[in-house]
């Protein structure tokens, strides 16, 4: 009897022992997360970060907004289980903001085209030379980041966005007309679909329009739980700047709401002509092109949003929960990465933060929540540049933590129930 207690207890010190070990890298404190979480710095300093992605093995790729040693993209592994990366490698000759693994290849979506890298066996780097998969894309300084996503038919979605805030005539200044009809709808303000394996493909050859009247969507995510597409978009800007006479600061700093879409072939969602107004709950006519801060003229043939979140927080990644390890009422639920603000001046910025909005089937039940704060450090703060962390990208491993990059110092955190 005594040697089975014996075994007894020696089994329950030796899972103690696996839990301490998992455990060995100080949790970090910075974050405020819902109670039985927490967060491990998985890597610092990786360079200005963007989306990432992780492999079936647990490898994390990350893009790169500036080339680090050279390289767009950084490779972490964690060798030892101690949730931190120990190998840390460079590679890529592009930088942007989509990534995406897919069949066995690294996808990345820099400014001007999608590349893809082979995956090879269990090497931390793929091989070094990338496959064109869509060529041509417009270059743009406003709104230039490619965000990808990919569904279960073949089907590779790439978000092109607006090169302007509301495609005035004279761009972002006060008092000029909006374009009408936008010729910026042509290939932009628009998510495309092209084949996820052909190569050389371009968007005048290959690319079907999917939706469009979207200004910028760089949080774009395929739900494998739905079937369905969706998106949060980046509403407009300066509304008091460029309009006083409808505008206050204030009505700046509350107006437009971010909205999030779920998106259906061939609808229409709004941009330029319209943006949401969540006080008033409904889309309006947008002051370029007629509107007053209540018409709604035209505005009542677009698609409004499943949810609204604040203006000017920048929503910059979606990511829809499928793993088992948080608790059950977070499966299917959508997590949204907020980049934070600029145009709320004079009044405080805000987001920073990462949301999630429960799920039930195609549409959100329940209330929007706070997932994890604190990245900003101060509060109040007035500029982004006092931001000392900003929430950019989401990914999910393979044991169901949720990791976390921050672009501005390029961290890197693994959340964990």
């Amino acid at each position: 009897m005594m040697n089975g207690v014996c075994r007894f207890y020696n089994a329950i010190l030796v899972c103690l022992l696996v839990v301490v070990s998992a455990f060995s890298q100080p949790v970090d404190t910075l974050l405020t997360l819902p109670s039985g979480f927490q967060s491990v710095v998985f890597a610092e300093a990786v360079g200005r970060a963007r989306h990432l992605t992780v492999r079936s093995n647990g490898d994390v790729y990350v893009a790169l907004r500036k080339a680090k040693n050279g390289k767009g993209v950084v490779a972490l592994r964690d060798s030892d289980g101690d949730h931190v990366a120990d190998q840390i490698s460079y590679f890529g000759d592009f930088v942007g903001t989509g990534i995406e693994i897919y069949h066995n290849h690294i996808y990345f979506g820099a400014d001007t085209a999608v590349v893809r890298y082979a995956l090879m066996d269990d090497a931390l780097l793929p091989n070094p030379s990338p496959e064109v998969i869509i060529a041509g894309l417009p270059d743009q300084r406003q709104h230039r980041a490619k965000p990808l996503a990919f569904d279960d038919q073949g089907n590779l979605y790439l978000n092109i966005g607006a090169p302007s805030n509301a495609c005035q005539e004279e761009l972002r200044t006060p008092g000029s007309p909006g374009m009408d009809p936008c010729p910026q709808l042509q290939r932009q303000g628009t998510i495309w679909v092209f084949s996820a394996e052909k190569p050389n493909q371009t968007l005048q050859q290959d690319g079907k329009r999917y939706i469009s009247g979207i200004r910028h969507c760089v949080a774009v995510a395929w739900n494998p739980l739905t079937g369905l597409l969706y998106g949060v978009q980046h509403g407009r800007d300066q509304l008091h700047s460029l309009w006083p006479d409808y505008y206050t600061e204030q009505d700046n700093a509350g107006l437009p709401a971010e909205e999030f879409l779920l998106f259906r072939r061939g609808s229409e969602y709004g941009w330029p002509y319209c943006y949401y107004d969540s006080r008033q709950d409904k889309k309006v006519l947008a002051p370029e092109y007629g509107g007053d801060g209540n018409k709604i003229g035209r505005c009542d043939q677009y698609e409004d949003p499943i949810m609204t979140f604040p203006a000017h927080w920048a929503p910059n990644d979606l990511h829809f929960y499928t793993g088992n390890q948080f608790p059950p009422r977070y499966r299917g639920g959508a997590f949204i990465a907020f980049h934070g603000s600029w145009n709320r001046a004079p009044e405080p910025q805000r987001g920073y933060k990462v949301m999630f909005v429960p799920f039930n089937g195609e549409l959100p039940t329940g209330e929007k929540e706070i997932f994890a704060d604190g990245f900003s450090g101060n509060s109040p703060i007035f500029s982004p540049r006092e931001a000392k962390y900003r929430p950019m990208g989401l990914a999910e491993s393979p044991d169901g933590s949720l990791y976390i990059s921050d672009s501005t110092q390029g961290k890197i955190w693994k959340v964990i129930y």
